[in-house]
């Protein structure tokens, strides 16, 4: 398995399969990236051709190679990235009785969603059940290519129907429970949880059956007209938007999305060729729903229902938005009450409205308005209050001043008074918080850490390592450095230099014991990763850890008993953190 493994790495190239998911910009040897697993602004993830790794530098603090990088992008366990790694590069791979039990069960729970997903199908287009859901269907102009490849289907009006299908195919109660496809009574029994509905299988962006959606077809139900899989090892609602599977390449290609709330306002546009439509399952927009979108685009269009359900939908997705940077927009149909209804009543004018979105402060601002049409004092003083908290909220200043100055103009008011009244709404909802501060001695260490990665990485991307390593500990003594594994690595190195006139990176690396290697692979990324010392000279910030070091060993001595010596031995460094402290003011 471990040749299979190397095998599969040495066949993919970092860049160009990292680079298949994001963009990268090259920098110097390696390459960067806004970080696509948590929400930042500056660039803090870096891929490395020469090692063939990755490193977040930011809030996440991960990396590794292209098979860790699909296991966080995919949320998937290291079996199943190697597995698609595999077949990607045409390697068979064999299976191995320790094998991960976690990618064992969810590859049984999936293939009991598929089983599921099949089973509704069949009833839908191949018994007498499914045609009332059928004849729904074409009611609701849905095609029946369009049926076939959103895997729509049925749940027949029984208690059991499915359970006993799945029984046959040699699944367990409990499976199917864990699946969330039964329901268990308070007497112990086990039910179908759909019964009588028609079936929307929602999938992954992978193409995978995580759960269903089954809307009701009677009229007079007085059951919910929705039921949806509860939250299962494979289903999380936060997380999940329907039709991401069919939509994800086109909102790549037309760099947006347009979020709705339900299956047939994702699916009538689709059917139309209208692709970039995703509907959110639950009742707002989430972070994770939106980080997932992240991958895709920087730009999402809220195409939500205008009753007060979709309204609250919209308010809640605006902070998570603005927080990721996204750009944002609405478009509204006032000529239907949902994207279904408007795109089956008038294609032309719904490919017109989707064209032109109404960026989301200026919707909200006009929304204000309309809820509040005086022009007197009152008026003015319910439109702030509405839009104030929103605008207060924008972290972009040049976007801000913008709907400040459109607001004042709007209220026939000054700047200066919506500036105020932004600040003063924003100082009563901060929340009252401690922070914990970090004493000068652990802020010392924390830079001096920073400094001497920083200085190891310089000296590992240069072309020439053996060079800047001598000008960098013709200052600093390898001892001054702060964690033995740096200094081990610096060893290595002066080593290597005995044996080989050129600096060969495999080779060094190859010299480097297992755990150096995690260390060293850390290292040799951060001076792409950070920037705050791009700017100061090497000179100078190996004197600074060797006047960091000083001061730390200074610290240490004074702070013991005191002996003759040891007294001898303060003064002593005192001394030469003084010369240190001269020549850094000189530089």
């Amino acid at each position: 398995m471990e040749n299979q493994v190397e095998e599969i790495k040495r066949r993919l190239d970092i860049v160009e399969f990292i680079g298949s998911f994001i963009t990268l910009k090259k920098t110097g040897r390696n390459f960067k990236a806004v970080c696509p697993f948590h929400q930042e602004k500056t660039p803090s993830f870096v891929v490395s051709p020469d090692r063939q790794i990755w490193h977040c530098f930011g809030a996440c603090q991960d990396g590794g190679d292209v098979i860790r990088f699909l296991m966080k992008w995919e949320n998937i366990s290291f079996y199943e990235a190697l597995k698609e790694l595999a077949t990607r590069v045409g390697i068979k791979l064999k299976r191995l009785a320790g094998e991960d039990l976690a990618w064992k069960n969810k590859e049984r729970l999936l293939g009991l969603n598929f089983l599921s997903c099949e089973f509704f199908e069949h009833i839908l287009h191949k018994s007498p059940y499914g045609s009332r859901a059928l004849s729904y269907l074409s009611d609701r102009q849905i095609n029946e290519k369009i049926i076939k490849k959103f895997h729509l289907g049925y749940s027949p009006d029984s208690w059991d129907s499915l359970l006993r299908f799945l029984k046959k195919k040699k699944y367990e109660l409990e499976e199917m429970l864990a699946a969330g496809l039964l329901v268990k009574s308070d007497h112990g029994h086990y039910y179908d949880r759909f019964r009588g509905r028609l079936i929307f299988p929602i999938f992954n962006p992978r193409g995978e059956v995580v759960g269903f959606s089954g809307r009701s077809l009677d009229q007079q139900d007085k059951s919910a007209k929705y039921i949806n899989t509860p939250e299962t090892s494979l289903y999380h609602k936060r997380e999940t938007l329907f039709g991401i599977n069919m939509a994800k390449d086109a909102i790549k290609k037309e760099g947006n999305v347009f979020l709705v709330e339900g299956e047939f306002d994702m699916i009538s546009p689709y059917q139309h060729g209208i692709e970039n439509f995703v509907a959110i399952k639950g009742s707002a927009v989430t972070h994770e729903q939106l980080m997932l979108l992240k991958r895709y685009t920087g730009r999402v269009t809220l195409a939500l229902d205008m009753d007060p359900a979709g309204l609250e939908a919209m308010r809640r997705g605006i902070d998570e938005a603005e927080g990721l940077d996204f750009d944002l927009g609405v478009v509204v149909f006032d000529f239907g009450k949902d994207p279904d209804e408007a795109i089956n009543k008038d294609l032309e004018k719904f490919k017109k409205t989707i064209s032109r979105p109404t960026p989301i402060y200026d919707f909200l601002i006009d929304l204000a308005q309309k809820k509040y049409p005086g022009n007197d004092a009152f008026s003015k003083k319910m439109v702030a209050q509405e839009v104030a908290p929103l605008i207060g909220r924008i972290k972009n200043p040049i976007i801000q001043s913008h709907y400040i100055k459109k607001i004042s103009s709007i209220l026939d008011v000054s700047e200066g008074s919506v500036s105020l009244l932004i600040r003063r709404i924003g100082q009563k909802a901060k929340t009252k918080f401690f922070i914990k501060t970090k004493n000068e001695k652990t802020q010392s260490v924390d830079r001096e850490l920073l400094i001497e990665k920083y200085l190891l990485s310089i000296i590992f991307q240069s072309e020439n390592p053996h060079s800047i390593a001598k000008s960098i500990f013709n200052d600093l003594a390898l001892d001054e450095l702060i964690l033995p594994s740096y200094q081990k690595i610096v060893n290595v190195l002066f080593d290597y230099e005995k044996l080989a006139k050129k600096f060969d990176l495999k080779e060094f690396v190859g010299k480097l014991s297992p755990a150096l290697i995690a260390v060293f692979d850390e290292i040799y990324l951060f001076a792409s990763g950070q920037v705050e010392f791009e700017t100061e000279n090497i000179k100078k910030l190996s004197l600074e850890t060797k006047r960091l070091s000083l001061k730390r060993r200074i610290t240490s001595l004074v702070n013991r008993s005191g002996e003759n010596n040891e007294r001898e031995e303060t003064k002593e460094l005192c001394r030469r953190l003084n010369e240190v402290e001269k020549t850094l003011s000189s530089l």
